[in-house]
This record gives structure tokens, sequence and C-alpha cells, in this order.
């Protein structure tokens, strides 16, 4: 009987792996291999002699990294969106709490037509949404009397288009996240004289954190890699510059053939969103420590 079990297991696993080794071969093929292969030209530098001479390459070691953390540009685009998301991220998680709270409550009604509404920004693809929102922001447009292209005001309308786009997304991961908390909860609660309000801020708010920190994780990655919002707006107006997002320096560096260069900058654009989504959890865990 065990070597009935034995062979049994034996089998499970080779059909197992039978089944992962297709999704395997692809992940490392398409994926691993390609940030390998990127992640090893980082450390080349490309020299040439004279204005027109052949271009050759050699290994500069830690030189293409060296030479992004000195560009002005470079620094000033993470800067430029370390602004961006302590501002935006805390907004738009926001009102996606809000929203998910209240259809939570059921104050309101037809609650699936207001959760596709929600959801639906997201469902517009982000060229079409910034094409959309360029023409909404045209000077003539604009209702406020205020020119929403300036280079005062860019990054705050920018702000407005993601804002519009990922709220309802996110919305729908903490409406998830509430609808699995057990309802017993706030009978409990409603019978010791609790009031809507304290049930939201005193349960289901705690209760959704982990929804909270992931959708937070999700935008701060999604900030540090902003470029389709800036490069679409960048054809109407001359605020946005080609090195306005870090991920627009790198596609900058790309398309003039500085590969090499254009792959230091990526690498230490995934350093920068991997140690600030490291810090979030280290942070939302000791605050949730005793």
């Amino acid at each position: 009987m065990a070597g009935n079990r034995s062979a049994g297991r034996r089998r499970h696993r080779g059909a197992a792996a039978g089944f992962l080794a297709p999704f395997c071969a692809l992940f490392a093929l398409f994926y691993v291999l390609p940030i390998g292969y990127a992640f090893f030209r980082s450390f080349f530098v490309t020299s040439r002699e004279g204005a027109f001479g052949v271009a050759t390459e050699k290994f500069g070691s830690f030189d293409n990294y060296v030479r992004a953390l000195e560009d002005s540009e470079f620094v000033q685009s993470i800067g430029r969106m370390l602004l961006f998301g302590v501002v935006q991220v805390p907004v738009m998680l926001a009102l996606a709490l809000l929203f998910a709270l209240l259809l939570d409550a059921g104050v309101t009604r037809f609650k699936s037509f207001f959760r596709l509404s929600f959801f639906a920004p997201y469902a517009v693809p982000s060229v079409i949404g910034a094409i959309m929102w360029g023409f909404l922001y045209a000077p003539s447009l604009s209702p406020i009397g205020v020119n929403l292209l300036g280079s005062d005001t860019i990054l705050w309308s920018i702000a407005n288009i993601v804002t519009w786009t990922y709220t309802g997304y996110n919305m729908l991961i903490l409406f998830a996240a509430l609808q699995a908390i057990d309802r017993d909860l706030y009978e409990a609660a409603r019978m010791d004289g609790a009031s809507g309000w304290k049930i939201a801020w005193k349960i289901k708010i705690p209760l959704v954190r982990p929804a909270l920190v992931l959708t937070g994780v999700f935008s701060i990655i999604g900030t540090l890699q902003l470029f389709t919002e800036p490069q679409v707006l960048r054809s109407v107006t001359t605020s946005i510059t080609s090195t306005y997002t870090p991920n627009l320096v790198a596609y900058t560096a790309a398309s003039s053939n500085a590969f090499n260069y254009a792959a230091a900058l990526s690498f230490l654009l995934a350093a920068a969103t991997g140690i600030l989504s490291f810090a979030l959890l280290r942070l939302t865990q000791r605050g949730a420590g005793p």
C-alpha cells in the first residue's frame, strides 16, 4: 500500500510539473531572460573615437549607474513623482475608501450601477483617457480661467487623470474586502449603540487595512512608472519635457540608442520602487503592532 501511495504522489507531481512546464518556459524566455540580459547590458558603456567614429562597447562597471545618479534631470523627475505620489495617492485611496464604504453601507441605491460607473474609467484605455482629458484641458474650454496645461498646473492635471482612472479600480478591491467581513460584527456593534459612522471607523476601516496597504503598494509602483499620460499630453503642451518622469527619461535614452544607459535607469527606477514599497509595508506593519 505504501508503495502505491508513493507511486501515486510521483504521478501527481509529474502531472503538476507537466502543466507548469509551458508557463515556466514562457516566463523564463519572455520575462526572466530579458530582465537578466538588460541587467547585464547595464554594466556596459558605449564609446567612439571622434564624432563619427565607430561605436565600441566595453565593460564600464557601475559607470551608467553613477551617470544616472548624477543626471540632474533624472533626479528631478524622481523628486517630481515623489511629490505627485505624496498628494495624489492619499487623495485617490481616500476617495476609493469613501465610495467603497458608501456602497457597503447600503445607503446608496442601484449598487450595481454605481459599481460599474466607478469602475468604467479604468476600462477606458489610458491613451484614450489622456487624449480626452487633454481636449478638456484646452484653455478655451477651461471653466475656471486657469491654464490647466501650464507648467504650474500640469502635474496636478496629470494627477486628476490618474485619480479619475484608478479610483474605481481601488474601490473594487476595498469593496471586496468589506464584503468579506462577518456581518455579525455590525449587528453586535449596533446592539451596543454604535452609529454607522463608528462602525465604519472602528470596525470596517481597521479590518480592510491589508487591502488599503495592497492598493497603496500598487499606487506607489504606478506612480514611479507613470508614462502614458505625460507622453500623450506632450502633444498638446510644452510644459512636459522628454525628461518629465523617470520612465520618460529612460524612454528618451532608449530612443537615442543609449540602450545600456536606459537599462541602468530602469533598474534604478525598479530599485526605488521596491524600496518605497518595502518602506510602506514596514511602516504599516509597525503601526499595526501592539
